[in-house]
C-alpha cells in the first residue's frame, strides 16, 4: 500500500501544525482556515465548548467529525512556546511565573520539609499553567492553559473497578462503557504501560519498588498503573538519551517532552478536522438565553500580564460546558440566581467530592532508601479498595527532589460518601463550596488504617513534618474535583441540561463526588458515551447541510 496516511494520524498532523503555528505568531487563537472561515465573528456559531479539558476534549473531536464548526474558549494560555531557557514549563525545584495562575508565591501541596518553608517560592505573577482555588477548608487545585488538567496531573490513567463504578453512576451501561467507551478513551489518550522487566532495574522507581516490599510484607497487593507518560521516553531519559522531563521534576508545573496531554491527542484531532477552532486566554463569565440567537456567553480576554483587555459575546445554537466541576458549576449558579437562566433547578450545585484525597509521607529507615533519581509519573499504587471497612487505592507518589530524603509520599484515594455543594455569592460574583473539615475526617481514618499496617509491619512512621504544621495526613485539597452537575439530576442520563434545550455538560461535574481512582479517563469515557448520544438524537447541523 505505499506510504498511505491514515486519516487519524493526517488529521493529528494538521492540529500539531494548527498548534505550532499558532505558537510561532503568538496567536490565542488556533485552527486551521477553513475552521477559522465557520466560525469567524457574526452570527451564532454551531457549538461553543468552554473549556479545553477531557470532556471538552472528547466533545470538540466528536463534533468536528461530524461537520459541525465549534470554537472552544480557554481561559489560559497555548503552551506551546519556549521561553529565555528554552523550555515551555518550569519545574518544581526552580519555580517561576510559568507555575501558578496569577499567584505571587507557588501553592505546592507538600508545604514544608523539616517544618522549613524551603519548598514554595515568590514568584511573578503570570497566567501560570498551575491554580489552586481556595475555599475554607478545601483548597481545589485546577489546570490553566490548552489541555486544562492534562497539563500538570501526574498522567495517571486508571479505568475504576467495575462494581464501584456501577455504584456511583447507576443509570449508565456499564457493559457498554467497560466494552466500548474505556478502551475508545484509553486508545486515543495514549495510554501505554511500564515495561515490568525494565520497572525492576531502573533508578527511576526505586522509590516504587521499596514501598511495594513495605506492603507486601503488611500483607498488601500492589498493582502497576497505566499511564498517558510514554514510558519509553522516560527509559531513555534514564539511560540519558532524550532531555529530561519526568526525571527533571515537571509534574505539577507542566511536563516538557513524555507526556500526551490533550494537546498532543484529542485536542489535535480535533483541529485537524477542519472543524474547531480554539480561543485560549478567552474566560466566560456569564451566560444568558436569547430566542433569536440561541445561548449568549459574555466572554473576558487576557493579556500575558492576566488584566482583561477586552470583553466580547459570543452566540451560539449549542453550549457544552466542560470548564471542570468547578468552572461548569460556578457558571450555572450565577446564571440561575442572576436570573439569566431562572429555569435551572436546586440540583444545580450538589453532589460535590474531592475524591477522598489525603496525602501522607512515611520517614524510612536510613538503610532503607528511595533513591536520587524519581520518575515525576507514578507507576504503581497500593490496592486496598475491596478492603470492606477501609476501601483505599494509594497512588506511590515521587518526591523528586534529586537528593536522598528517604520519604515514601503517597496519594490516598477513599471511599468516602460525605459531599460538598456549591451557593451562589452575590457579593463576590462566584460559587462557594460548602466542605468542612469533618467531612474529611472518614477519608483520614481510612488512609490511616492501611498505612498503620504498613508501619507496624515495618517499624516506620508518618512525617509530620510535610504540611506547614504538624499533621501526618493532608486532606484539605483535592487534585479531583467531582460532581456540582450530577448525571441524572442537574442533567437527563446523557449530560443534557433540564429545561435548557442546546446545553450540556461534559465534563467531572456529572460524577457524584468519586471514582475511587485518578479520574480523568472516566471523565473521558464518559463523554465518549454522551457525545455518542447527542449526535444521534439531537439534530446538530453540519457544515454545508
Amino acid at each position: 500500500m505505499g506510504n498511505m496516511t491514515s486519516p487519524l494520524s493526517r488529521r493529528r498532523f494538521l492540529g500539531f501544525a494548527a498548534l505550532n503555528s499558532a505558537a510561532l505568531l503568538g496567536l490565542n487563537t488556533i485552527s486551521t482556515t477553513t475552521a477559522s472561515a465557520a466560525t469567524r465573528p457574526g452570527g451564532p456559531v454551531p457549538a461553543v465548548i468552554i473549556g479545553t479539558g477531557y470532556g471538552a476534549a472528547v466533545t470538540a473531536l466528536r463534533l468536528g467529525e461530524a461537520g459541525i464548526p465549534t470554537v472552544m474558549l480557554e481561559m489560559g494560555r497555548l503552551w506551546d512556546t519556549p521561553a529565555t531557557d528554552g523550555n515551555v514549563f518550569c519545574n518544581m525545584l526552580r519555580p517561576d511565573g510559568r507555575a501558578m495562575w496569577l499567584k505571587d508565591r507557588t501553592l505546592a501541596p507538600l508545604a514544608s520539609f523539616l517544618w522549613m518553608d524551603v519548598i514554595n517560592h515568590d514568584i511573578k505573577r503570570y497566567p501560570g499553567v498551575l491554580d489552586r482555588v481556595d475555599h475554607g477548608d478545601m483548597s481545589v487545585y485546577l489546570g490553566r492553559g490548552v489541555g486544562g488538567g492534562s497539563l500538570v496531573n501526574g498522567a495517571m490513567a486508571v479505568v475504576p473497578k467495575r462494581n464501584y463504578f456501577e455504584e456511583i453512576l447507576p443509570a449508565v451501561d456499564a457493559a457498554e462503557m467497560y466494552g466500548k467507551y474505556f478502551p475508545r478513551a484509553t486508545s486515543t489518550l495514549g495510554v501505554n504501560h511500564v515495561d515490568p522487566d525494565w520497572f525492576e532495574t531502573c533508578d527511576s522507581y526505586q522509590f516504587a519498588r521499596l514501598s511495594r516490599e513495605h506492603a507486601h510484607r503488611a500483607g498488601l497487593k500492589t498493582t502497576f498503573v497505566p499511564s498517558v507518560y510514554d514510558f519509553d521516553y522516560l527509559r531513555r531519559e534514564e539511560a540519558g538519551e532524550v532531555p529530561c522531563s519526568a526525571l527533571a521534576g515537571e509534574v505539577i508545573y507542566g511536563n516538557n517532552h513524555g507526556k500526551r496531554s490533550l494537546d498532543k491527542t484529542y485536542l489535535a484531532d480535533a483541529l485537524g478536522t477542519g472543524n474547531v477552532t480554539i480561543r485560549a486566554m478567552h474566560e466566560v463569565r456569564a451566560i444568558r438565553r436569547d430566542e433569536a440567537r440561541g445561548y449568549v456567553l459574555t466572554v473576558h480576554r487576557r493579556d500575558d500580564s492576566g488584566e482583561i483587555v477586552e470583553r466580547t459575546e459570543i452566540a451560539t445554537e449549542r453550549l457544552f460546558l466542560g470548564a471542570g466541576s468547578l468552572g461548569s458549576t460556578e457558571l450555572l449558579l450565577r446564571a440561575r440566581d442572576t436570573g439569566t437562566l431562572p429555569g435551572l433547578g436546586a440540583e444545580i450545585g450538589q453532589g460535590w467530592g474531592p475524591n477522598g484525597n489525603v496525602m501522607l509521607g512515611r520517614a524510612n529507615h536510613v538503610w532503607d532508601t528511595t533513591g536520587r533519581t524519581q520518575s515525576g509519573m507514578p507507576a504503581l499504587g497500593i490496592d486496598s479498595w475491596d478492603d470492606p471497612e477501609h476501601p483505599v487505592f494509594a497512588e506511590i507518589a515521587p518526591v523528586p527532589a534529586g537528593v536522598e530524603l528517604w520519604v515514601s509520599l503517597y496519594l490516598a484515594i477513599t471511599k468516602n460518601p460525605e459531599r460538598g455543594h456549591f451557593s451562589y455569592d452575590p457579593a463576590t460574583d462566584s460559587a462557594r463550596l460548602h466542605w468542612n473539615a469533618e467531612q474529611g475526617q472518614l477519608s483520614i481514618q481510612q488512609a490511616k488504617a492501611l498505612f498503620d499496617k504498613i508501619n507496624r509491619t515495618n517499624g516506620t512512621i508518618y512525617r509530620t513534618d510535610l504540611f506547614g504544621d504538624t499533621r501526618p495526613f493532608e486532606n484539605r485539597f483535592t487534585y479531583h474535583p467531582l460532581g456540582g452537575l450530577l448525571l441524572g439530576e442537574a442533567t437527563d442520563d446523557y449530560g443534557r441540561v433540564r429545561g435548557y434545550p442546546g446545553l450540556y455538560v461534559t465534563d467531572g461535574s456529572l460524577i457524584p463526588g468519586s471514582t475511587g481512582v485518578n479520574p480523568f479517563v472516566t471523565i473521558t469515557a464518559l463523554a465518549e458515551r454522551n457525545i455518542e448520544r447527542v449526535l444521534a438524537e439531537d439534530r446538530l447541523t453540519p457544515v454545508g447541510s
